[in-house]
């Protein structure tokens, strides 16, 4: 009886939103990523979309809180494609991002947010860290990135 009502009270908590969400919901595409709930305050009852954009916020301002991450979702690794790039053009300084990315790679329920990268990252398993990053960065620059790409209109021919 006793367990049935504190099973009663968690689901109850969670409908709430009175718990911190520390995954997805069971069922969920993304259900084996997980957070620790210290570094993301996410109220249980949260949709998973938005869940998901708040993480990628997270990463964005704050990219170390990404070490906190298990299984983070292609869209989360983006987002810190994202840093990474920034750092790289702006200082040339990624190479704790980058490893910090490879870490989420040791885990095999990690999905790939592009195609190669988990080739790429097991590829260097046995090198030393340093050269582990400046070939992640290679792979990562040598990918037509989404933050490269510049839109223009079409040029219009002069009439004749």
């Amino acid at each position: 009886m006793a367990s049935t009502f504190i099973a009663w009270l968690k689901y109850l908590s969670r409908v709430c939103g009175f718990d911190t969400a520390d995954s997805f919901p069971p069922g969920h595409p993304y259900a084996r990523t997980r957070w620790n709930a210290a570094y993301f305050d996410i109220a249980s009852d949260v949709k998973p979309d938005e869940v998901e954009r708040r993480l990628c916020a997270a990463i964005s301002n704050t990219p170390t809180v990404f070490a906190y991450i298990v299984n983070p979702t292609p869209r989360m690794q983006r987002a810190l494609f994202g840093v990474l790039d920034e750092r790289t053009r702006r200082n040339g300084n990624a190479g704790e991002l980058a490893l910090l990315l490879i870490a989420a790679f040791r885990s095999a329920h990690t999905q790939e947010a592009l195609p190669g990268l988990r080739a790429a990252i097991h590829g260097t398993r046995h090198d030393e860290a340093g050269e582990r990053v400046r070939s992640l960065l290679a792979f990562l620059a040598q990918m037509q990135s989404p933050f490269d790409v510049i839109e223009s209109l079409p040029a219009i021919a002069a009439p004749r």
